[in-house]
């Protein structure tokens, strides 16, 4: 049977995946990075055959003894910018695998690397034209600079996969903005949208930078876990046209604007009289990053299902009006 490494269990992302990855494959070794034994003592409770491992990011023999002992490793926990942890996963791999044993790593990255453009020139809230791909123009993302949100960790596992490719199989996935409820043991609620809605309520106004024209992508959670699914299946199959030095796979079902989602939370709530008709507030949601999910959907045959994101503004504004309400924000 597999042993399978998870990073980020206990977080949202991370969480989602082990929840179906258990329910497929419930045989399985699954070890799992938690801090605490109050997380801990959640995921047992939901899943009594996971194995906890103790430890953080920064204890670098736990990941280094993981990584060299597991199958596939799926590090979701910080990991888009924790450079010593994906340091120590490839010091573990290169340990404890060789050709004849070789690992399967899928690293979570993230659409920020491609904002770079706007934190560099400090033009937030503008519209870019550039749309990130892999069919055609994976040289763009390969040649992003190093100092781009994330590129730093990314470079960590793709150079892995290139520098030992008969040891190491590698898969960066990188999500846009993710919403939807997890459905892990300890957390289910994403960031970014919810943040922007909490913020409106309890600001009583939509929170709005420059001209609101940046555009950014969004994915459901579940889609984002089927994305995790059907790689970690290939490892299962050693296909082996998936992975290595260019292999990322971008997780996005359609564009948003952001000045417009603003709006749009604000509407929502303004009707559903939970704020008084509301201005607007210049506020940090004004970085570009688009792309397009190419790679998924064509060799591995990925389809997002789940609703747009624009249908689930409703049930964000409930949820994060209810968590203000009851003092958990």
């Amino acid at each position: 049977m597999k042993t399978v490494f998870i990073t980020g269990a206990t977080g949202y992302i991370g969480g989602d995946v082990l929840s179906q990855l258990i329910a497929k494959y419930p045989d399985f070794t699954y070890r799992v990075l938690v801090r605490g034994t109050e997380k801990a003592g959640q995921v047992k409770a939901r899943y009594p055959s996971v194995e906890i491992v103790y430890g953080s990011l920064d204890d670098i023999p736990v990941l280094e003894t993981e990584s060299a002992n597991a199958d596939i490793i799926i590090h979701t926990a910080d990991s888009a910018d924790h450079v010593q942890s994906a340091e120590a996963i490839r010091a573990g791999i290169l340990k404890g695998h060789t050709a004849d044993r070789p690992v399967y790593w899928l690293h979570t990255s993230g659409a920020g690397i491609f904002s770079y453009l706007d934190t560099d020139e400090g033009t937030y809230g503008i519209q870019r034209e550039k749309i990130y791909n892999y069919l055609d123009g994976i040289q763009d993302i390969l040649t992003i600079p190093d100092h781009a949100f994330h590129r730093a960790v990314d470079k960590i596992a793709l150079e892995a996969g290139e520098d030992y490719p008969h040891i190491v199989k590698t898969a960066i996935v990188s999500p846009t903005t993710v919403y939807g409820r997890g459905r892990g043991a300890c957390s289910q609620r994403s960031r970014q949208v919810y943040e922007l809605a909490t913020r409106t309520l309890e600001q009583q106004n939509a929170p709005i930078i420059g001209e609101g024209k940046s555009i950014g992508c969004s994915i459901h959670i579940k889609d984002l876990t089927n994305l995790y699914g059907l790689l970690f299946d290939a490892a299962l199959s050693n296909s082996s046209n998936l992975w290595g030095g260019e292999a990322y796979y971008l997780a996005e079902d359609g564009e948003h604007c952001w000045g417009d989602l603003a709006r749009e939370i604000a509407e929502i709530a303004t009707r559903k009289g939970y704020i008084p008709a509301a201005g607007f507030e210049a506020a940090s949601w004004g970085l570009n990053a688009r792309c397009r999910a190419y790679r998924a959907r064509k060799p591995l045959g990925w389809t997002p299902k789940a609703p747009k994101l624009e249908n689930d503004f409703p049930d964000i504004v409930d949820e994060e009006w209810k968590r203000l309400q009851s003092g958990t924000a």
